[in-house]
């Protein structure tokens, strides 16, 4: 998985780079979304690896998927992909570029799984203490797992916070067995 990042950077970063000069973060955002959806997909995976087809041809496949939603800018970006055979890095492409956005913006995706439904205040409040303590303007999205029996589960990035009764409970279980 770190190869494919690593070769994915320069390219992110590149489409990063030129949207932000040109002040179009949102459309280059939606528009590498969509991209790395067809990718991703197994009959585009399928094209993506024909070795009987040529980079212009896979990068036309991938430009006529996506249809109307592409601007020239990104169509060109995608031939630029198929001459240097990445087209399959467009996913990974995607999810940078989203990083470096979120990044520019101050702003952070956060999961929180809790055992119950949380309430919208309790929501609130929680993506107010989150974004104090990160420094972001955060966006939660909230899900339930009934295993946590309490507490809350919070990923924001890299960062993960478990103050789930199930994680304190495996801490305690560690703790008296070593």
């Amino acid at each position: 998985m770190a190869e494919l990042s690593t070769l994915a950077r320069p390219y992110a970063k590149a489409a990063f780079e030129y949207a932000r000069e040109h002040n179009a973060l949102a459309q280059w955002s939606e528009q590498l979304l969509t991209t790395s959806a067809v990718a991703a997909d197994d009959g585009m995976a399928a094209v993506l690896n024909n070795p009987s087809l040529t980079d212009e041809q896979q990068a036309q496949t991938m430009i006529e998927v996506c249809g109307d939603v592409l601007g020239a800018e990104v169509k060109n970006f995608v031939s630029i992909l198929a001459s240097n055979k990445r087209l399959a890095l467009l996913p990974e492409i995607s999810s940078q570029f989203e990083l470096f956005k979120a990044n520019q913006e101050k702003s952070v995706d956060v999961e929180v799984v809790s055992a119950f439904d949380l309430t919208e205040a309790t929501t609130v409040k929680l993506a107010d203490v989150l974004g104090k303590k990160l420094e972001r303007e955060v966006k939660v999205s909230t899900s339930t797992d009934k295993d946590l029996l309490g507490g809350v589960l919070i990923r924001a990035g890299d960062l993960v916070i478990d103050g789930s009764v199930r994680g304190r409970l495996n801490k305690l279980a560690e703790a008296l067995n070593s």
